[in-house]
């Protein structure tokens, strides 16, 4: 049976909350889908080691499920802020058979975001898959009021951060492993209140592309995930306005905004052997918006 996708998720908009970032998922309003319910694994990444940074909650959650459901043991960093978030996150990997392992920290600390690679190694014995999720965004009055300090907040988070631990993991992969970004639609069509924000995710797409040409040549495949408007902690954590979280979504082909369920199989595609001709790709979830 066939589902409609404009229906098969919460539609509608969201209701008027907030949160101080980074946000967790029981202060939000519906509760994301991660799916906790409906993600079945064929074994798709039996063997499979995977390191995911910003995987406690929201895409990063979904991913750790889909991936320990398919076989692979998982390994998530989050803030420590996000503790009972990640807890929740490393259960649903155990409950799936497999190793999972909670790393607290900040990845604007280059040391944090270059230990969790050999962290992850000591703890697994190797490292297959390395998902580079971990963001930031908050809502902008305009160029002239950006603080300096959030610049740098949101670029040490979305870059830094992502090419630190990309940085470590590289000498760790070897032929057949996979690195996979998560962007953004923002990359492509960018809002003026995120224009930090998306001016990274551009940077990652960059990143992405350069670095599949670099390390083809090992073997190891370098992609992205590009999302639409995804109804995760992060959202509330924004700063919109009661208007903007009730239209969230609402401008795409589809009509409503995604779930975070609805991208674990783009990341579980990237990691596995069905995508071993795919490198320097930027696979859109985007509910119908073009990049």
């Amino acid at each position: 049976m066939t589902t409609d996708p404009r229906t098969s998720h919460h539609t509608g908009g969201f209701p008027d909350q907030e949160q101080s970032q980074p946000g967790l998922t029981d202060q939000t309003s519906p509760r994301p889908d991660h799916g906790e319910d409906s993600y079945t694994g064929s074994g798709r990444l039996a063997g499979r080691r995977a390191l995911i940074t910003g995987g406690d909650s929201g895409i990063g959650r979904a991913v750790a499920i889909a991936f320990a459901r398919e076989g692979a043991d998982v390994a998530i960093a989050h803030l420590p802020e996000e503790q009972v978030d990640a807890d929740d996150t490393v259960a649903l990997i155990e409950q799936a058979g497999h190793r999972g392992l909670s790393l607290p920290g900040d990845v604007r600390d280059e040391d944090f975001a270059t230990g969790i690679v050999e962290s992850t190694v000591e703890e697994f014995g190797g490292l297959d898959i390395l998902v580079l999720n971990a963001g930031y965004q908050k809502d902008r009055d305009g160029i002239e009021t950006l603080p300096t300090e959030e610049f740098d907040r949101v670029f040490r988070t979305n870059l830094y951060g992502m090419l630190w631990s990309a940085r470590a993991a590289v000498p760790r992969l070897g032929p057949g492993s996979s690195i996979i970004v998560t962007a953004s639609i923002q990359a492509y069509s960018p809002s003026h209140s995120i224009i930090d924000y998306a001016m990274t995710k551009a940077a990652q797409v960059a990143f992405v592309q350069a670095a599949a040409d670099e390390l083809g040549e090992k073997g190891i495949r370098v992609n992205a995930v590009a999302p639409g408007p995804i109804w995760t902690p992060l959202i509330p954590g924004t700063g919109w306005d009661a208007e903007r979280l009730a239209t969230f979504g609402q401008d795409t082909p589809l009509g409503r905004a995604g779930q975070p369920a609805e991208l674990a199989g783009a990341y579980v595609y990237l990691a596995s052997e069905d995508a071993s001709y795919t490198s320097g790709a930027v696979l859109p979830v985007t509910g119908g918006k073009h990049l």
